[in-house]
């Protein structure tokens, strides 16, 4: 099967400082020369994931997780331009899970769907009262919450026949749950582009994997996507995750182009110069043996 090709393509200072916080605000209008530009990018990274991890082929039906975010707002848009333009046919259905938490503006994303002319499904299930129930007051409610809500998207993928389900994590996501297993976890692992669920029925992929969370926030400044709260359930941001993307967005402060150079990192591996024997048989090396990495690694360390 034909798939899409490139052609579419100092911590303590700054404890609560975000990628977004560190990027001097973006103001153009949509069809602004700088604004095309950042569109231009964003649908350059996001071909180039498909085609780098043959993300969608011939036929593919993508199911778009929608929660109303920036993320996810900009993963149809850019999903949507390219799918005008592809080699190949496939249907994208923009799928949004309403966890019935109070406040939430149930209107918003359906109108929007609607304005747009994109397919769609609004999925309307009560996990917010499950969690409520389950969990004591105070108590991170986010485990239980997405184990409901994986379980939800997984049934409406299989009653829309949708084989693709594309969630909105871009680069810097990536580079947080890295260190997130790193630093509490001890795990060299990080989230992958494309993965087979459990039962073998779907495949879930990030086409946002070299997107720049600061592009996706001025991209959606500009588009002036109708954004939902994410805050609406009352639980409060995993505090782990958010001290991570504060020394994140200080190193990135100090040296730029440092989230970059990690990510790059997570692309280009040496299993012989880390300490798992499941990668690498260090047990059974011996005088003669090629290595690929050999101990040139230690001629490039700086």
């Amino acid at each position: 099967m034909k798939q899409l090709d490139t052609r579419f393509c100092g911590y303590d200072k700054f404890p609560y400082l975000t990628m977004n916080e560190i990027t001097q605000p973006l103001h153009f209008e949509s069809h602004s020369t700088n604004f095309n530009r950042l569109r231009g990018r964003l649908e350059h990274h996001v071909g180039k994931a498909i085609a780098d991890f043959n993300m969608i082929e011939e036929g593919d039906t993508v199911m778009v997780c929608m929660s109303g975010g920036k993320d996810s707002y900009t993963l149809l848009e850019i999903l949507r331009a390219l799918q005008r333009r592809a080699p190949i046919n496939f249907r994208i259905i923009a799928m949004n899970l309403d966890q019935r938490q109070p406040g939430f503006p149930e209107h918003v994303l359906p109108e929007y769907f609607k304005s747009i002319g994109v397919e769609y499904r609004i999925e309307a299930q009560d996990t917010y009262s499950i969690v409520k129930e389950k969990i004591p007051e105070g108590k991170t409610t986010c485990s239980l919450c997405s184990r409901l809500r994986r379980g939800i998207i997984y049934r409406v993928a299989n009653e829309l026949g949708a084989n693709k389900i594309a969630l909105g994590h871009h680069r810097d996501d990536m580079i947080e749950t890295m260190f997130l297993n790193m630093f509490f976890g001890g795990k060299l692992k990080a989230m992958p582009p494309k993965l087979i669920t459990d039962k073998g029925d779907h495949i879930v992929i990030r086409p946002l994997a070299y997107c720049a969370e600061k592009d996706i926030a001025r991209f959606a400044r500009g588009m002036e996507f109708p954004l939902i709260p994410c805050n609406l359930c009352g639980s409060q941001e995993n505090m782990q995750r958010k001290n991570i993307k504060a020394m994140l967005a200080a190193w990135e402060l100090q040296y730029p182009g440092r989230s970059q150079t990690i990510f790059t990192a997570m692309q280009n591996v040496a299993p012989s110069h880390l300490l798992d024997g499941r990668l690498f048989d260090f047990k059974g090396l011996k005088l003669g043996d090629v290595v690929s990495e050999g101990d040139v690694a230690f001629d490039e360390e700086c």
